[in-house]
């Protein structure tokens, strides 16, 4: 007797958001991702402060018109919902009640054990929403990983990767493009050891 090739089932957004609602995920660390369902990265209180931090320092240079999402989840496409540590998306909150935010102007994710996934997969899948800003706060080398200029490349795990990348450590500051009229210390987004 021969066996069938095992299929994957993928999921679209409106399918992950029913179940969401229905209570089916309750607790699971779940995001979508191109139709997959992804097991988030459990934090530990050093990661979590991490995010915090992020989010305190964005906030404190945004100016009116922005919003910064820690751990919610954004509409990328048809078949993907992830949910980046930081998402900076124009607005406010009220204007996300019926509706999750498209891809954000700014997305970052802070990496702990998560760096390798965080460089490879995930900056390819952001790459492939068309996310023009994605920056990685690597906690290992205690440095900020800026990526952009999305394009194609075949050989990326989702069919895009980053052109650019760089790498700053402090005293360096960073603009995101969305708005260049403010700077962010790289020192600010780093937790002290």
């Amino acid at each position: 007797m021969k066996q069938a090739p095992f299929s994957v089932r993928r999921w679209t957004r409106a399918e992950y958001e029913e179940l969401v609602e229905r209570g089916v995920f309750d607790g699971e660390p779940l995001e979508l991702l191109g139709g997959q369902l992804i097991v988030a990265e459990p934090q530990g209180p050093y990661h979590a402060s991490a995010i915090g931090a992020v989010a305190d320092a964005l906030r404190a240079v945004l100016p009116a018109g922005w919003i910064v999402r820690e751990e919610k989840p954004v509409a990328l496409d048809d078949e993907s919902e992830p949910e980046p540590d930081i998402a900076v998306v124009p607005g406010s909150h009220r204007d996300y009640q019926i509706a999750h935010p498209p891809p954000p102007a700014l997305t970052i994710e802070v990496a702990h054990s998560s760096l390798a996934f965080d460089r490879v997969a995930k900056a390819s899948f952001y790459a492939r929403a068309g996310i023009e800003d994605y920056w990685i706060v690597n906690l290992v080398d205690r440095v900020l990983e800026i990526y952009r200029e999305p394009g194609p490349d075949p050989d990326a795990s989702w069919g895009w990767r980053y052109r650019s990348a760089e790498t700053l450590s402090p005293p360096a500051r960073v603009t995101p493009l969305a708005i260049p009229a403010i700077s962010v210390a790289v020192a600010s987004l780093l937790p002290p050891r």
